[in-house]
């Protein structure tokens, strides 16, 4: 029987769908004015393709449950794609610049520039208004690979703005550097961009703990569910993918049957799914010589 599509791939197809639209819009916008500006945005648009194209994949990926060679699930495949489209901004950005440097040099004033800021406008509001709905849905599902997808179109927003306004300028003033002024400070917030991405995937990826406030839920969540135990200790988490990965250790009463001590943890479960059902959970049960406090449950 076939896997059912998730919530997150109708997403990411969408996306791909949104990015080869708006691509062709923007080439025609470049096309009939050989803005340097317009070419900057034309070009990290082909990179929206691709990180579109992997995003979905990532998705896919992620959606197929755990199996043998992978107990743990296929999240992690989110953070891969969040990294190659972090690495690729950065390779835009970079085209971007060496694509400016030329057009100043050469001082080309670009032609047909209303038309072609038209066409570009048209680009930009398709771009901003899917960004933002694929922003709200990918903080909602918990979606890395859809967040970093929607925060690279963000910075694609960005950029037409200033692409437009370069190429504006250029055409009312007759100053043709103004063009490829706009394109270089494009380059550079896509270069920032592309930065963040990367270092909140790599840190995915490097197992980094959860975000500070879900810790500190957690704790007052098993403090308040762990009546009868001692103690809790050794608290750990790490992210994968919409999935947060949870264990600690339990100190119960020596004398506490294992049925007893089955029925707290079981308690603190069911809170914390309640809580935030992205939690995979793991406790260690210990007999109360394992405490390293006294009288307490303490995180």
């Amino acid at each position: 029987m076939a896997r059912a599509v998730s919530v997150s791939e109708k997403l990411a197809v969408g996306s791909v769908a949104v990015a080869v639209v708006v691509l062709a819009l923007k080439a025609a916008a470049w096309w009939v004015t050989d803005s340097a500006a317009l070419y900057a945005d034309a070009a990290e648009s082909v990179v929206n393709v691709v990180a579109s194209s992997a995003a979905l994949a990532a998705v896919r990926l992620a959606a197929e449950p755990a199996d043998a060679n992978h107990p743990y699930g296929h999240g992690k495949a989110e953070f891969l794609a969040a990294v190659l489209v972090g690495a690729l901004i950065v390779a835009a950005a970079v085209t971007i610049l060496y694509e400016s440097y030329f057009a100043w040099r050469e001082a080309r004033l670009a032609q047909a520039a209303p038309l072609g800021l038209a066409v570009a406008g048209v680009a930009t509001v398709l771009n901003g208004g899917w960004a933002a709905h694929l922003g709200r849905r990918a903080r909602a599902l918990r979606s890395p690979a859809l967040a970093a997808d929607a925060t690279h179109l963000w910075s694609d927003v960005v950029t037409s703005l200033g692409a437009m306004a370069g190429l504006a300028l250029a055409y009312g003033t007759g100053l043709p550097w103004l063009d490829p002024l706009a394109a270089a400070l494009t380059a550079v917030n896509i270069l920032w961009s592309g930065w963040r991405l990367l270092r909140g995937s790599i840190g995915g990826l490097m197992d980094e703990a959860a975000e500070p406030d879900l810790i500190a839920r957690i704790r007052a969540i098993v403090s308040q569910e762990a009546t009868g135990a001692l103690e809790a200790h050794d608290l750990r988490t790490r992210r994968a993918g919409r999935y947060t990965f949870l264990e600690f250790h339990l100190v119960v009463p020596a004398a506490m049957t294992v049925a007893d001590a089955h029925d707290i943890c079981d308690r603190i479960e069911a809170a914390l799914r309640a809580e935030d059902d992205g939690l995979r959970v793991t406790i260690h049960v210990e007999p109360e010589g394992k405490a390293k406090h006294v009288g307490v449950v303490v995180v």
